[in-house]
Order: C-alpha cells, then structure tokens, then sequence
C-alpha cells in the first residue's frame, strides 16, 4: 500500500511538473545543445576494438582515428635528450661543487696513517737496529689499507719521534688538510699537480726541518679529488633538455602497424591511448567526456538561471546562444583533427566571446568564454597553453567590445585580441622554452583578425533571424538619414523635434539610474512615429493653422490622438524595427488619460462622470526601465514646452509633478524603477530641460538672446 501511495505522489508531481516544461522554453534548446555537443565531441572518440598482443603478429593494419601523442617515443626522444645533456654537463667544470664528506675522508685517511705509525712505534720500542724493518710494514700496511704511498724517509721520521710530538703533528697536519681539502677545487686531472703545490706551500710555511720532511710528506699524499656533481643543477639541465623536446604525434590516419609487422611497446601504447585495444575502456572514455559536458553546462544554466533570468524566457536568444557555443565547439573539434599543432592556436574563442558580449551581455560572454576554454582543454589533450590561449583572447575580446559604436570598432577589437594572443603565446614559449611557441607566436595574431572578421560576417544575419538588437544595430537606427526618421524629420517635423529633445532627456536618465542610454535614446527617437499618419491633429505640428479637434467631438478626438501608438506600432513593423523599440513605442503612454478630452467631455455632458477608460490608452504598461523613462520623458518635455515662462524652480516642480501622478496611476507599476530611481531621473530631467528652456534677455528692438551665450543682438535674430 505504501509502495502504490509513493507511485500515485510521484505520478502526481510529474503531471504537475510538465505542463512546467512546456512553459518554459529553455530546457528544449539545452537537451539538444546537450545532445549536439556530445555528438560532436565523440564522433571519434569510440573507434573499432581491436585485440593486439606485444610481440604477436598484427592481424591488419591499424590506423589512427584520431590525432595523439606517442608517448612512448616522445618519452624516449626526451630520456636522450636528457642523457645527452647529462654527459655535456659532467664535461664541464663549473657542474662540480666542492663536496665536504671527501674532506672528512681524507681527515679520517690521516688519522688512520697516525695511527699505524703509533702501532708501529710501540712495535719499534725504540730499537734502532729494527728501524729499517718496522718503517717498511708501517709503508706496506699505509698502502694496504689506505691506497698511500709515503716514502721510506717520511716514514723513519715519524716512527723516530715521541708519542707527544705525534700526537701534536697530527692535530697540525689534519687542520692543514681540512682547510685544503674545502677551500681548493681539486679535480682528477688536477691531482697530482695539487699534491706538489701543496706541499710546496707546506714546506714554505713549516719552521722546523722535521716538520717540513714528516708533514709536506704525509699530509699532500692523504689530498684526494674533492668534486662532485652538482646534482641539482645538473638536473635542472637534464629537464630543461627533455621540455625542448617537442612531443611526437600520431596524426590522424597514420598506420601505426601494418599486418604482418611484431607488435612492438610502441605500437602497444599508442593504441592503448587511442583506446582501440578495450571496448570497455572506451567506453568509460566516452562517460567520463559526458560527464564533463554535463557539468560544463550545468554550470552555465545555473549562471543563466540566477543571474540572466530574463534570457531563459527569449526562445529566439537561447537558440541564438546555443547556435554560438555548437558552432565553437564544432570549430574547435574540427581544428583538433589537424595534424599541425599550429592549428590549435588559430581557434577563434574571442568571436563566440565577442559575439555573445555584443548581442546578449558581457558577463555572460565571460562565462562562455570560460566554458569554451573548458571546451578546448578537455578536445586538445588537457594542454594548458591551449586553455590560457583561449581565456586570454576571449576575456580580451569580452572588454574590447563593450564600448563598440560602429562595425568599425570590431576591426579594432580584433587587433587587441590579436596583439594579446601574439604576446600570451610569446610568454608561454620563453617560460615553457618551446621553439615551437615561439617561432609561430605570430599565429595568436592571426586568430584575432579571424575572430573579428567572423564576427562582422556573422553579426548582421543573426541580428536579423534573431531579432537581435545589438548596439550597433541600435546606432545605424539612431542615424538621421534613416527612412523613417527622414520620414519623420519631413512630414512632421515639430514632432521630429520634440522626439529630439526626448530622446537626449531618455539618455541622460538611462545614464543616471544605470539603464541602457543608447536603447532609451533611440526609443525616443522613433516613440511618435505614428503621428506622421494623421500629423496635424497634433499640436506640435499645426504651425498657427485651425486646430481640427474644435470641429470633432471629445471622443472622436481621443481615439485619433491615441491611435498613434498603433499607427507607430505598425509603421516600425513595416520598418522591420527591433522588436525592443517597437515594445518602447507601444508603451510609452502606458494606460495614461487623455485629460484634456475627458474633461471636455465631461463638461460637454453638463458634468456627468464618463468611463475614463473610454479616454484612456489601451497599454500595455511600461515593462522596462527604457520604455518606463521614455514615457517620464515624453511627458514632461511637452509640459515644460508649455510654460510660458520656464525657471529653474518651475521646471524642477514640473518635473516631478508629472512623476508624481504616473507613479500614482500605476503607469510604472510593471517596470523595474525604484524611488531612488525616479529621483535619478527627475534630476536629469531637470538639469537638460534647464539647458534647453533657460531664461533668455530681450534686448531693444525685440531681439532675444541667450544670456548663458553671450551672443550679441545681431547673432541671436
């Protein structure tokens, strides 16, 4: 019972969850970006197994489905390498250090041949007569056990002295030979030539004539090579010799054995890493890659979902992105299948960074530009150089679009992405010491003019199919030789004016509260250009002619002044518009109330209320900051225009006034605009309606001049 009420819950919340699904338009356009990554990354990656034995003959021939490092021929290339480097290394003197335990076993030597002489003596008893016989075994035992030769002289003097005179020599000599045994370089070529100058500096600086024949004759003989590699250094050497070595690839179609040939360890271990000899380690190859796919991913949906929500709702954007990272991962898959090495720096990560900056948003383009490099690491091998190549181009060309104004500016971005792959690949090279990388550093450049061109080649369709609105798109519309703006400057050019001045309101309040300046200003640019359909019902537009609202009933009127917001709508559409702009235009009077005309109306009706929605627009609200200061904007310059006499005071009061009743009738009720905001805006509202309606002297004669210009009478006619 308890296992059917688990079933029936779980039932229960999928028919729940999926209606969900079908609401939400993202999950489709992520399975199949899902589905279309992995297809591409494992289109070689689970070749034919094939059974293979070292030392058996080869059945058929085995070619290489895919590019790969021969590891063991790399390695063995890199072992000579180094071993050569050793031998050059132990050739040259400046490779060997003093080593300080040879010092103590020359000391101990010494001590040693102390010793025998003072066994000896002991054996002598002081019999003259057995001289010549102890000082021989006393010679011969030295020899024996040390490897010294002492002549006979040297020997009878030491047997000849007292314990006490001994005893103090040996002190004396062992402080002589530990101070030139670790301060003197003493090589085996040098040996015996160190030998006598040391004795010679001995007998210079010895008094007595027993010590100069005992100790100059003892003491050089114990001195032995001191040198030893410098085993670090020289290490250091041997791996710097094994990185210069360039790794060997097996390229892409190369038979690594024929049929008929012995399977040797080379060919072994190339097919183990091409993954041909186990079909269940493929297997796991291919999971592993899944899996990191799916984490790669995951990481970027959660970035989307909790930083860029307002994406996971635009179809057209989420199939426009995943388009950009099919198509970089299908780049860079099919860059990988090159067999030059070359190929991989040409990769061109700084487009799909650039393009998702320009059209969607810089901080996503940071975190795609990550994914890729991901991409790249996991495609090239794990190679780092890729990896940093790829995060160096694409980060740069995320900054170097963030300003762009025309296509123009893309040439530039490419140049910068160019000029700092070229210097990244340049500082990888003389750090890795790879020749490789550094003769075709200039490969980076390459990329960055690439990436750029694709870019400008790209841009313009996917603003088209996707309905994007970049802001490059938005300058070209913003141009004043545009159709409908030479439309609207032509047919209506009191409205073309007022659009004007609206839009350099929209864009200093964008500014302000942290918006977009460029989409406000250019929604205001074409918010009226509905009225060009009927424009001398409009007041801006009459120029001193009759008003043809006084031969028209209120409500007539209303409907033809609020008519313009559809006429506008429809024009932009037959302009082929953005669809942001087309939203601004549709919205900048929100639900607002012709008042002019309701009260007319009312007083027409002996005071009767009216439904105010019949002098209403129809909406929709303001959904976005631009279009919701688009609308403040709209609003206000028409009444300040108004004023017969605009002061700093009446204009600021005005201002907010209007600000006031919009926020009181709920027009800003579906924007983002916060209080702060509005106060933002009122501000700069105030501050270019203050430029444009200042105070203005009227001189004799009638002329008026600005007093902020300090123009003369005549200038200002």
């Amino acid at each position: 019972m308890k296992k059917q009420d688990a079933l029936k819950t779980v039932g229960e919340r999928f028919r729940k969850w999926t209606p969900a699904l079908g609401r939400n338009p993202w999950w489709p356009v992520l399975l199949v970006l899902f589905i279309v990554i992995n297809a591409i990354l494992l289109v070689d990656l689970i070749p034919e197994p094939i059974s293979a034995v070292v030392g058996q003959v080869a059945k058929r021939d085995v070619v290489a489905p895919r590019r790969v490092i021969n590891r063991y021929r790399t390695e063995q290339l890199r072992e000579e390498a180094a071993e050569a480097a050793f031998r050059e290394a132990a050739a040259v003197a400046a490779n060997y250090v003093i080593d300080p335990s040879v010092a103590l076993k020359a000391e101990e030597n010494l001590a040693g041949v102390f010793a025998i002489l003072r066994s000896r003596q002991e054996e002598l008893g002081g019999e003259a007569a057995k001289l010549q016989e102890v000082a021989e075994a006393a010679r011969e035992d030295i020899a024996t056990r040390y490897g010294l030769t002492i002549g006979m002289e040297v020997i009878k003097e030491g047997l000849q002295m007292t314990l006490d005179e001994l005893n103090s020599w040996e002190r004396e000599g062992r402080a002589l030979l530990s101070e030139e045994m670790r301060n003197e370089r003493i090589s085996d070529a040098q040996i015996d030539i160190e030998r006598a100058r040391f004795k010679d500096r001995l007998e210079a600086s010895l008094r007595s004539a027993g010590q100069k024949t005992f100790l100059a004759g003892v003491v050089p003989a114990v001195v032995m090579p001191n040198l030893s590699l410098d085993w670090q250094k020289v290490e250091r050497i041997r791996e710097q010799a094994r990185r210069q070595v360039q790794s060997v690839y097996v390229e892409q179609g190369q038979i690594i054995v024929r049929e008929g040939d012995l399977i040797q360890p080379e060919h072994y271990e190339i097919m183990r890493d091409l993954g041909l000899l186990g079909r269940r380690a493929n297997y796991f190859a291919a999971l592993g890659l899944i899996l990191l796919v799916t984490l790669l991913l995951s990481a970027l949906s959660l970035y989307i979902y909790q930083q860029y929500k307002p994406l996971l709702v635009k179809r057209h954007l989420l199939i426009w992105l995943a388009l950009i990272i099919a198509i970089s991962t299908g780049l860079i898959k099919c860059m990988s299948l090159f067999s030059w090495e070359g190929m991989g720096y040409l990769i061109p990560t700084a487009m799909a960074s650039m393009l998702v900056a320009i059209t969607l948003d810089s901080k996503l383009a940071v975190m795609v530009t990550l994914y890729l490099a991901a991409t790249i690491g996991i495609v090239m091998g794990q190679d780092m150089k890729y990896v940093l190549l790829a995060m160096a181009g694409g980060l740069t060309g995320v900054f170097s679009v963030s300003r762009v104004s025309q296509r123009m500016d893309l040439t530039r971005a490419g140049l910068v992405v160019g000029l700092v792959n070229f210097l990244t690949l340049l500082a990888m090279g003389l750090f890795r010491s790879e020749s490789f990388l550094t003769k075709y550093s200039f490969l980076g450049f390459f990329n960055g003019l690439l990436s750029s061109v694709l870019v400008i080649g790209i841009l313009p369709y996917a603003e088209s199919l996707f309905r994007i609105t970049s802001s490059i798109r938005l300058l070209e519309l913003s141009n004043a030789n545009h159709p409908l703006l030479r439309k609207l400057l032509l047919e209506v050019p009191g409205t073309y004016h007022h659009s004007l001045i609206v839009g350099n309101l929209a864009e200093a309040a964008a500014e302000a509260i942290g918006a977009d300046p460029l989409l406000a200003r250019v929604g205001a640019q074409y918010h009226d250009v509905g009225k060009t359909k009927r424009p001398l019902f409009f007041i801006e537009n009459q120029y001193g002619m009759p008003n043809p609202h006084d031969k028209l009933t209120p409500s007539l009127s209303t409907l033809i002044i609020t008519s313009h917001v559809k006429d506008g709508v429809e024009l932009a559409r037959s302009y082929k518009l953005p669809e942001e702009i087309i939203n601004i235009i549709e919205q900048h009077h929100g639900r607002d109330m012709v008042k002019y005309f309701y009260h007319k109306a009312v007083e027409n009706a002996g005071g009767e209320q009216l439904e105010t929605k019949d002098f209403s627009y129809s909406g929709p609200l303001p959904q976005t900051r631009e279009a919701a200061i688009v609308m403040l904007a709209d609003a206000c310059e028409a009444a300040v225009r108004s004023m017969e006499q605009p002061t700093p005071g009446k204009i600021d009061g005005m201002v907010r006034k209007i600000i006031k009743e919009r926020l009181h009738d709920g027009q800003l009720d579906e924007s983002d605009i916060t209080f702060k905001d509005l106060d933002r805006i009122a501000n700069a509202f105030v501050k270019v309606l203050t430029g444009i309606y200042h105070r203005r002297i009227e001189y004799p004669g009638g002329a008026v001049v600005e007093d902020m210009q300090g123009s003369t009478p005549e200038e200002a006619v």
